[in-house]
């Protein structure tokens, strides 16, 4: 799914990234940690194809990545809602977008199987009966189930999150953190959250890249296949996990 190969990127004489390399399988869930300045983000944009490495490759699904691509689903911290549009309105933005320009293989895929519509989104993700209401009338976690939503109308086979669930409460950033497993589980997408919390990349990661201090050279990579599973948050192999990543950041 993702290929990155001897990748070079910098922020004028400052290495981020050097010959690293780093493959993620599809339908897997990685988290990427570290502290702040360490890459994690500059690592998704890569991603996202919004920013171009100086040197190696970044391959997805078998292509160059050269721009962004229509199959990659990108949520940020921020939920990125249109504050004058509904929650209807937001979660359909998309799929206006690429009803306008058609497949044309850039904002939309080539050949786009039938779409769910964003209402069934909404139901979904538990938004129904605030379809009509605007974002500064919710909640974080409403807001953010919106962002989700609207994401997941796009039908991608890739989903990167920037520390999605920071800025919610401990309730409803677990119940969040379990949806997003649950829906990528359900619909076979590959996710790639970015976070600076211990106990999320835990939560949420399969497997965990530890990002250190740049310019990263070698993966840093742990197992952790009970993510996702009931009972994982409460596990003795949950809290040996928080305890190593601490250790090692």
């Amino acid at each position: 799914m993702i290929s990155i190969q001897d990748l070079h990127f910098c922020y004028g004489s400052t290495a981020i990234f050097e010959n690293f390399t780093w493959q993620v399988s599809r339908g897997e869930t990685w988290t990427v940690l570290g502290p702040s300045g360490c890459g994690k983000t500059t690592l998704l944009y890569l991603l996202a194809g919004l920013r171009h490495p100086q040197g190696g490759d970044v391959v997805i699904n078998g292509q160059p990545l050269t721009r962004p691509r229509p199959q990659t689903g990108l949520i940020l911290q921020d939920f990125g809602l249109l504050p004058w549009a509904t929650v209807r309105q937001n979660a359909g933005l998309g799929l206006g977008i690429r009803s306008f320009y058609g497949a044309d293989g850039i904002h939309a895929p080539l050949h786009q199987t039938a779409v769910k519509p964003a209402d069934f989104w909404l139901e979904r993700l538990g938004l129904g009966q605030v379809a009509d209401k605007y974002p500064a009338q919710l909640s974080g976690g409403q807001r953010q189930r919106t962002a989700i939503a609207r994401t997941l109308a796009l039908q991608p086979d890739l989903l990167l999150m920037d520390e999605p669930f920071s800025a919610l409460d401990a309730p409803t950033r677990e119940d969040l953190q379990n949806l997003t497993l649950e829906l990528c589980a359900e619909q076979n997408l590959t996710l790639v959250t970015i976070t600076h919390a211990i106990e999320e990349a835990a939560t949420l990661g399969r497997k965990i890249l530890l990002l250190g201090h740049p310019p990263t050279r070698e993966l840093l990579v742990f197992q952790n296949p009970g993510a996702g599973q009931p009972g994982h948050r409460n596990s003795p192999d949950y809290v040996n996990l928080c305890k190593r990543l601490r250790e090692e950041m």
